[in-house]
């Protein structure tokens, strides 16, 4: 999902190709060894927004003694199905790392919209926190195993809490920047 805002988002700036676009994606920072991106993938997700009528191609570009290179753009349908895609990626999300690549492109969506689905998604986290609580609390454990529980409960429950804590922080620059 996340790979098909990119593009998309990518085809809203200009026309583009899929190795550019991997280039791009890897450069400052290596986000392509990050999630796992192989040129392949690319063009698989190219594929398939092609065959959701998304993208299109429009021109093959030859170079001398260089493999030749397919020129994508965006179509209207990608232009409307984009803001969706953005939200679905934000819905469907598990945690933060999954909505790294949709926080880039926050300008093609309503930013009060995110927060929105954020915001959801913390009281979500704050009620699993409180049921991980109340279940530890609740059940009897042996001496033998406390260490260990309790560890296992410790590293539950900050992860989550550092899950809130950077859905927080990014809802206050979203509101920093709508302001």
């Amino acid at each position: 999902m996340s790979i098909q805002v990119y593009i998309l988002s990518k085809l809203m700036e200009g026309d583009n190709y899929p190795y550019k676009l991997k280039k791009e994606l890897s450069d400052p920072i290596p986000f392509d060894k990050m999630g796992n991106l192989t040129e392949s993938k690319l063009y698989y997700h190219f594929e398939s927004l092609t065959k959701q009528g998304l993208v299109k191609p429009i021109e093959v570009i030859k170079e001398e003694n260089r493999p030749d290179k397919q020129l994508f753009a965006i179509t209207d349908k990608g232009r409307e199905m984009l803001p969706l895609k953005i939200y679905e990626l934000f819905e469907k999300a598990k945690n933060l790392s999954e909505i790294l690549i949709g926080i880039m492109f926050l300008r093609f969506v309503d930013q009060s919209r995110i927060i929105q689905i954020l915001q959801r998604k913390i009281e979500g986290l704050k009620s699993k926190q409180s049921q991980v609580q109340a279940i530890y609390n609740q059940i009897p454990i042996e001496e033998s195993k406390k260490v260990m529980i309790d560890f296992a409960e410790n590293y539950y429950s900050n992860t989550i809490s550092n899950e809130i804590i950077w859905l927080e922080t990014l809802i206050s620059k979203l509101n920093a920047n709508n302001n």
